[in-house]
């Protein structure tokens, strides 16, 4: 007999998860803190979860997932919260995994946000990258970045996502929240018409292509501050990975756009807590001018020893150090810092040196 799926992600938020998953042969799994727990409740059946994935549908969604046999889409349930949702197949059968969106949108003191972030908002045009693995928080610094802008400034910003994720109330800014599928049908398309909605600032919830990408860098170079989102593990990292993109003979050209375009990259996960909870770990990449010669001369490899010098004045920040800092402060584990950091070699040394 299947579980009524609304009473379940009522109980998953009441318990504090980020996450739901349902899964053939398992019992329903949350997570907490990063971590991965069964509820107690019986194992299901393919045909259980079908049942309890299939009451959320409209039949237009239903009709999409049995054609592509994927579905994202965002849920709201009144009294509950807001969802993203992915349904997939597993051996047959439906599977489907739930991310609770917080309905209150934190600022960046809620998320005690280096205090570069407020200076980087108010850029009138340039690209600003958020990054990280999947569940490292990247939407809710990016809420709270445009969070702030909304407090602060008269702006229009358009987002596009797949699905919409934070909904924000317009307070000083006037949002237009675009969803690739419903209204409009690709973020390329959507990055092609925005420059005819008067936009101040774009967010663009993934750049996942070639298309994307250079439209975004357009925008970027054309009066826009454009916020973006990529799935890599540092800063430096970033750059390389928008340069691979595109071919051999047009790397130079996005170089130099990307030299001239970008602000700062974002890049994050997010580490265990001492006694529960979960802390991020923010590496920030701030373009200046020695920067923007080195992604322009092609010696992105040289960035990293960039980032380590000056901070107090640029801003910027590795791993490492944010790394070394929450263990001074007793804030993670050393297993933790070591497991998860980019650069292992370099932090047990700095680690050994204390």
């Amino acid at each position: 007999m299947a579980i009524d799926i609304k009473k379940l992600l009522q109980s998953v938020v009441a318990h504090g998860s980020s996450d739901l998953h349902l899964v053939a042969r398992s019992e329903p799994q949350i997570r907490i803190d990063g971590a991965l727990r069964a509820v107690n409740l019986p194992v299901l059946t393919g045909e259980d979860i079908e049942e309890m994935a299939y009451s959320l549908l409209t039949e237009k969604q239903k009709k999409a997932f049995e054609e592509h046999m994927e579905l994202d889409f965002a849920l709201m349930l009144p009294g509950i919260g807001r969802f993203r949702a992915n349904y997939y197949r597993t051996l047959g059968d439906i599977a489907a995994a739930f991310r609770i969106i917080p309905t209150e949108i934190p600022s960046l003191d809620d998320l005690n946000a280096p205090a570069i972030y407020k200076e980087l908002i108010k850029r009138e045009k340039g690209l600003i990258l958020v990054t990280g693995p999947t569940g490292s928080g990247k939407s809710t610094t990016l809420s709270a970045l445009l969070n702030e802008i909304n407090e602060t400034e008269h702006k229009h910003i358009v987002t596009i996502e797949d699905p919409v994720e934070f909904i924000h109330k317009n307070k000083k800014s006037v949002f237009s929240h675009r969803e690739t599928g419903r209204d409009t049908k690709s973020f390329a398309s959507a990055l092609k018409y925005a420059m005819r909605q008067d936009p101040d600032i774009i967010l663009i919830g993934e750049m996942r292509d070639k298309e994307t990408i250079e439209a975004a860098l357009t925008a970027a170079e054309t009066g826009h501050l454009v916020f973006g989102t990529l799935h890599t593990n540092s800063a430096p990292g970033t750059i390389n990975r928008i340069i691979d993109v595109f071919g051999g003979d047009e790397q130079a050209q996005i170089r130099t756009m990307i030299s001239t375009s970008l602000v700062a990259v974002i890049s994050q996960m997010l580490l265990p807590k001492i006694g529960g909870g979960r802390v991020a770990v923010p590496e920030i990449l701030v373009t200046n001018h020695a920067i923007a010669n080195l992604i322009r001369e092609d010696k992105i490899h040289q960035i990293y020893s960039q980032m380590q010098l000056g901070q107090g004045v640029t801003g910027m920040q590795t791993q490492t150090q944010v790394l070394l800092k929450l263990l001074n402060g007793h804030i993670i584990t050393r297993e933790d810092a070591l497991q998860y950091s980019n650069k292992p070699d370099e932090l047990k040394k700095n680690i050994n040196f204390r």
